[in-house]
C-alpha cells in the first residue's frame, strides 16, 4: 500500500504567481502611503522636535510666544535588492513555475 508520504511526492502543490503585484494592488495600507518620485540621490525635509502652543488670553494679557522648532535631515537613497546564485544545472532541469 502506498503510505501518504510518498503518494505526496507525485502530486504538486499548487502555486499562485503574483504574490508582490497582489499585496501592492491590494493593501489598504500602500494605498494610503504618499509615495513621491525624488530626482538626485538624496531627499531633504524638516522634522518637527517642538510644535507651538496655544492658550486662552483675558482682554489685556501678555501673550506668550510659542513656535514650533525643526531639525533639517537628510536621507540618501539606496537600493534594495539581493544576489542569489543558482546552479545551471537547477536552471535547466528544474522547472519554476514562477519563470512562466
Amino acid at each position: 500500500m502506498l503510505t501518504l508520504a510518498e503518494a505526496q511526492k507525485y502530486s504538486l502543490d499548487t502555486l499562485l504567481t503574483g504574490i508582490i503585484e497582489t499585496i501592492v494592488t491590494e493593501s489598504d495600507v500602500l494605498k494610503k502611503l504618499p509615495f513621491k518620485s525624488v530626482s538626485g540621490n538624496s531627499l531633504k525635509y524638516n522634522r518637527e522636535n517642538t510644535l507651538p502652543t496655544a492658550s486662552f488670553y483675558s482682554v489685556g494679557d501678555t501673550w506668550t510666544e510659542s513656535t514650533h522648532t525643526v531639525t533639517s535631515v537628510t536621507a540618501s537613497l539606496t537600493i534594495l535588492g539581493g544576489d542569489a546564485d543558482v546552479d545551471m544545472f537547477e536552471k535547466q532541469t528544474l522547472q519554476n513555475l514562477q519563470d512562466t
